[in-house]
């Protein structure tokens, strides 16, 4: 592995935009690959570069002053690739993309269902022209079974996952998780197969689609708790801030914040009565086991919360983490974006803007994996809209400026 990540040496060609697909490519990215971004100049390229708020000259701004303006999502999302405007609805910008496919290892697209097709990018159409390709596709309802071709957004795959149905109170209308965890769960997915197709190439296999939902991405996540055993034998599966069948479990109120603590063992929840200054607790019949705890939860849940709402935050988890328990303060995203421990092992980074020397204190995603030979890196700023068309047509295809001239009258560039 060389120092600049695992994937160095690996071309991918990015036909992504929005969320879900911009993200499986920022990690290719962050893990050494060369991402060439390919967006339509006239249209505005990526959805996300018009995504309010922007960073200007002056800072955060709800709307975009000048062209350097750039949009706080694609200065996330953008990170360590290189933008190449290309109109793949003109012959010649698809013929500059068919072009490109031979030089590429990986080709990651999320267009909405038909739109491959119709301009004649999709698998069959590219897989002759380099056989080791691995192709992989993002999409709401994935590419066979009878959901196929509908649109979807993070909303609507929310909804029919379940998963807005395992937050909040019984009875509660449902939750919508506020991270979009379907935009976000596809791409990780999606990247662990392409990996897994770039393997199987390296063997002597060959390169091959990887097709992956929404959908399917999160409800797998759902199925993962036994939500059924729960209905079945009359268990709750929406519990609020509390799991009773893990009693002690759960977030409670202090004086002046949230704290979560998690006691699901006999030794777990014995601290957490000696934190409570009642350790007599742990001989009490209805708490003494396990089986107890999750039978008499309401009550064990109410002694909690009456002790933790005579507490600061800090008191009450110093208490708890004086015998061991695992507990932590609830925390704000802006309190959980600037924790010491993921700034230094660079799971979350500074933004850069490419042209304005302040960043108005932004911090995004950085990769939170760590290799012993190695290192991944997202350090680069966001392109502006076909910053690297010519040099990546120059360098990768040979393109003189006669040709670049040519392309730019045929509308391509």
């Amino acid at each position: 592995m060389s120092a600049r990540g695992p994937l160095a040496g690996k071309v991918v060609l990015d036909l992504t935009t929005a969320l879900a697909g911009p993200y499986a490519t920022l990690l290719l990215a962050g893990l050494g690959a060369r991402v060439i971004k390919i967006e339509n100049p006239h249209t505005g390229g990526d959805s996300s570069r018009n995504n309010s708020p922007y960073l200007t000259a002056e800072g955060l701004s709800t709307r975009r002053a000048s062209a350097d303006d750039l949009s706080v999502s694609m200065m996330l999302r953008g990170r360590n690739k290189r933008s190449v405007a290309l109109d793949l609805k003109t012959p010649a910008g698809l013929a500059v993309l068919r072009e490109l496919v031979p030089h590429a290892d990986i080709l990651v697209e999320n267009f909405s269902p038909g739109v491959t097709e119709r301009l004649g990018i999709d698998y069959p159409a590219v897989q002759p022209l380099n056989p080791r390709l691995v192709y992989a596709s993002i999409s709401g309802f994935g590419s066979s079974g009878p959901g196929q071709g509908a649109k979807a957004m993070d909303t609507i795959v929310q909804a029919l996952s379940g998963v807005m149905m395992t937050a909040g109170e019984p009875g509660d209308a449902p939750v919508r998780f506020g991270l979009p965890i379907g935009d976000l769960m596809a791409p990780l997915f999606a990247v662990i197969g392409t990996l897994a197709a770039v393997v199987e190439v390296e063997r002597g296999g060959t390169g091959q689609r990887v097709d992956v939902s929404m959908l399917g991405a999160l409800t797998s996540l759902v199925a993962c708790e036994p939500f059924d055993a729960f209905e079945a034998l009359g268990m709750p599966t929406r519990t609020g801030a509390h799991v009773p069948r893990l009693a002690p479990f759960g977030t409670f109120e202090a004086r002046d914040g949230w704290v979560a603590l998690c006691g699901p063992t006999d030794a777990f929840a014995a601290g957490v009565f000696r934190a409570l200054g009642r350790p007599e607790l742990g001989s009490d019949p209805k708490f003494a086991s396990r089986d107890a705890r999750v039978a008499h939860a309401g009550e064990l849940h109410g002694i909690i919360g009456d002790w933790m709402r005579g507490l600061t935050r800090d008191e009450a988890v110093a208490a708890l983490d004086a015998e061991g328990v695992p507990a932590a303060p609830v925390r704000t995203t802006g309190e959980a974006v600037r924790d010491p421990q993921v700034l230094a092992r660079d799971e979350i980074v500074q933004l850069r803007h490419p042209a304005y020397e302040h960043v108005g204190g932004l911090y995004g995603s950085g990769l939170p994996i760590r290799f012993s030979a190695g290192e991944t890196r997202l350090d680069e700023p966001a392109p502006g809209l076909g910053e690297h068309t010519e040099a990546v047509l120059r360098e990768l295809l040979g393109y003189d400026d006669v040709r670049l001239d040519g392309l730019r009258r045929d509308g391509a560039l």
